[in-house]
């Protein structure tokens, strides 16, 4: 009887939207966002804060957020204060200050009406229930520059002018806006820009070891046990840094990889299978890239990827890549290029971003360049490169 394997012990730790229990790295973004806003449970009711959470994506910016809320919201429980955070995402609403303000009232009224109202009104009903329930709340707007290119500065200078026409009673709407870059808010009138610019949390790229201890977190809640390897994660965390340090682009490869191992029945996660999955989120290597080459810089790559195919690590060394050249030569009948030569090949493949190049780490025994293939699987580069060359050779 057939019995099914996978690697998985919890997909949902994969997911998106999971926000984890521990958040490595942005402690200082985190301790910041709490300083802010700390007023809203200690003197509730007294002031309004705006901050804007700018970076890249897959910098952390959402599940920050979203953990701030929670953790905010916890604390006000406890000295009972009706706090509430609401997460919108901007782009989700398509943009509409009405879809807006109509997801966050029905957060306290299911039932209030869908239609009939323009987005001031529905503002001013906002604050009329936060006024009769006695709440507070802290409302992120995800991906913010989809409000601001859909509709300029109206809605943000009114969300954030709102309690100056109600000076006499309690301040209970503040504001995080989360977007990319600042640029986008070069599309507000000054006077609105300025009303946001004075609290920044800037999120830089995830290093390489910094997205290793994201992902080991990870492996520990959605693997089984000693289903991804050193060399897996590593492969994995290497593809996300050429992403640009994106650890939501890490997260959704890790579990891509998981995927074609399970297709494959295999009992681990593999290199290859993170080279698989990479294939299936971006396009590898285009082929008239690799028809392009000159004929030893497709042999050295040949080479390469015969390798890849023989090994389970995540890198191969530049003597390996030279040994496996030879080989590809000695069975073609061709002359053997120089180290020399073959290093500015192997500079050339990185330029294109064939194959990923690092110096060997200080625990490394003498110095040398460890070879790494981060988006394109051996099997389909060395299957490629056998079809050009055979077209070549007729």
């Amino acid at each position: 009887m057939f019995s099914y394997f996978s690697v998985f012990k919890d997909e949902s730790k994969l997911d998106i939207n999971y926000v984890p229990p521990r958040l490595p790295h942005r402690k200082a973004e985190l301790d910041l966002l709490n300083q802010f806003f700390r007023f809203t449970i200690e003197n509730p009711g007294r002031m309004t804060q705006r901050v804007l959470i700018v970076g890249k994506i897959g910098t952390g910016k959402t599940v920050i957020s979203q953990s701030f809320g929670a953790n905010m919201t916890k604390q006000a429980r406890q000295r009972n204060v009706n706090l509430h955070y609401v997460h919108v995402n901007c782009r989700e609403c398509k943009g509409s200050f009405f879809m807006i303000l109509q997801r966050v009232i029905l957060r306290f009224y299911p039932n209030f009406p869908k239609r009939g109202y323009s987005g001031e009104e529905l503002l001013q009903a906002l604050m009329q229930i936060l006024d009769e329930k006695k709440a507070y709340v802290i409302l992120a707007l995800d991906e913010l520059e989809a409000l601001v290119q859909s509709e300029g500065s109206d809605p943000i200078y009114s969300l954030t002018r709102v309690q100056e026409e109600r000076a006499e009673t309690a301040q209970r709407l503040s504001l995080i806006g989360i977007l990319r870059e600042m640029h986008h808010l070069d599309k507000l009138d000054p006077s609105t820009r300025s009303t946001l610019q004075h609290n920044i949390v800037h999120f830089k790229e995830y290093s390489k070891p910094q997205l290793r201890d994201i992902l080991n977190d990870r492996i520990t809640w959605a693997f089984k046990e000693d289903t991804v390897q050193a060399q897996t994660l590593d492969a994995v965390a290497e593809a996300a840094v050429s992403e640009g340090g994106d650890a939501r682009y890490a997260i959704e490869l890790l579990w891509r990889a998981g995927k074609y191992a399970d297709t494959e029945r295999a009992k681990e996660v593999w290199p290859e299978h993170v080279r698989k999955a990479a294939s299936s989120v971006y396009a590898g290597v285009r082929k008239d890239t690799l028809a392009e080459l000159g004929l030893h810089e497709q042999l050295f790559l040949l080479g390469i990827a015969r390798r890849f195919n023989l090994t389970d690590a995540a890198h191969i060394t530049m003597g390996e890549a030279e040994e496996a050249y030879a080989i590809v030569c000695e069975e073609l009948g061709e002359k053997e290029r120089k180290h020399t030569q073959l290093w500015k090949y192997a500079k050339l493949l990185s330029v294109l971003e064939i194959i990923g190049t690092q110096p060997s780490s200080l625990g490394h025994r003498g110095k040398t360049t460890f070879i790494s293939l981060p988006t394109t699987p051996a099997s389909e580069l060395e299957r490629e490169l056998s079809r050009i060359l055979r077209i070549q050779a007729t």
